[in-house]
């Protein structure tokens, strides 16, 4: 295994460390516990939103943490949930006075780990509400989840009820938008080749240099099909045609197009999947009105990338649209 890490136990917290002293400007980190809060703190009359989860999924969260999106963020060890010791304080932080929306993916420990935390922030006084993150079509269940993944939807889902939240919108309104965006978008992902987590030193699968893994998750899980290599052409297909049939994209209607990298794939190559994806859905008559490429929700050094398709209306697009100025995302 050759990474460029000092010590495998001590990965997260000096690339959080180095994250904050990169950011300064938008960001400050917590240490004890470890969690990352916009600069400056809460933002007094604003609702503030709270996400997490293992790190290696960078920039996920912590990268989306500014003006516009979250107020805070807890990493956790390598693919593995943060803890509500962890949590709690970073609800408590971002509590403006109006309560706080935590967003979660759909996998078991950020699950419980989250509702732990908020019952104890609820404690000190701090309004939780819930969100789960649940738009990867690939599988139902998984080692990690009961039912469908949280994965690159996620941004989605931060960007539009952070920009909620930024213009005044009340607890029960950054909610609603949240969920109407998890209700709208849906994801699947491609591996060409499986990542290494620091501690366990060994790739999470094995794959040949023939072999690609359709519908992975973002922890390094197998996906739904093992196939024979393919072009980029029939590969975006197979991961578009399953999220467009998912939402029952209709002729005439709007959406957003976000191709995601796993970690491991050089954009030309992202771009190439763009291309055919954004073919695809304008055989089906539906108009890419808003779109993302890159690095957004990775599973460390892996080779592969997701489509996400995300409804839009005027109200998603307009939210889209607002400013947000991120260690990531700004515009």
């Amino acid at each position: 295994m050759k990474k460029l890490i000092n010590d495998p136990e001590s990965v997260v917290a000096e690339s959080v460390e180095g994250f904050g002293l990169a950011h300064a400007d938008v960001v400050e980190v917590h240490t004890d516990p470890l969690y990352v809060l916009r600069a400056g703190g809460a933002v007094t009359g604003k609702v503030g939103l709270v996400s997490g989860g293992g790190s290696g999924h960078e920039p996920l969260h912590a990268g989306f943490v500014g003006h516009g999106m979250l107020d805070a963020a807890v990493p956790g060890a390598v693919f593995t949930s943060p803890t509500p010791d962890q949590i709690a304080p970073a609800l408590i932080a971002a509590d403006g006075g109006v309560g706080v929306v935590a967003i979660v993916k759909n996998y078991t420990g950020d699950v419980l780990n989250f509702e732990t935390a908020a019952e104890l922030a609820d404690a000190e006084g701090t309004q939780v509400r819930s969100v789960i993150v649940n738009d990867d079509v690939a599988v139902e269940d998984s080692l990690y989840t009961a039912g469908r993944r949280g994965v690159a939807g996620t941004v989605a889902v931060e960007k539009i009820a952070g920009a909620a939240a930024a213009r005044g919108a009340d607890l029960d309104a950054v909610v609603a938008v949240a969920e109407k965006v998890i209700a709208n978008v849906r994801t699947m992902g491609v591996a060409l080749s499986a990542c290494t987590v620091p501690h366990a030193g060994r790739p999470s699968f094995d794959l040949t240099d023939e072999e690609i893994e359709i519908g992975i998750g973002i922890h390094g899980e197998p996906g739904r099909h093992r196939i024979p290599a393919a072009p980029a052409d029939a590969i975006t297909e197979m991961l578009l045609t399953p999220v467009a049939d998912d939402l029952g994209l209709a002729s005439g209607e709007k959406v957003l197009l976000l191709v995601n990298g796993m970690g491991g794939t050089p954009a030309s190559e992202l771009y190439i999947v763009y291309r055919q994806a954004r073919r695809l859905l304008e055989a089906r008559g539906v108009e890419v009105s808003r779109s993302l490429v890159g690095n957004y929700v990775t599973s460390l050094e892996m080779q592969g990338c997701s489509v996400t398709v995300l409804r839009l209306d005027d109200e998603l697009t307009t939210l889209w649209d607002a400013p947000v100025h991120t260690a990531a995302l700004r515009w």
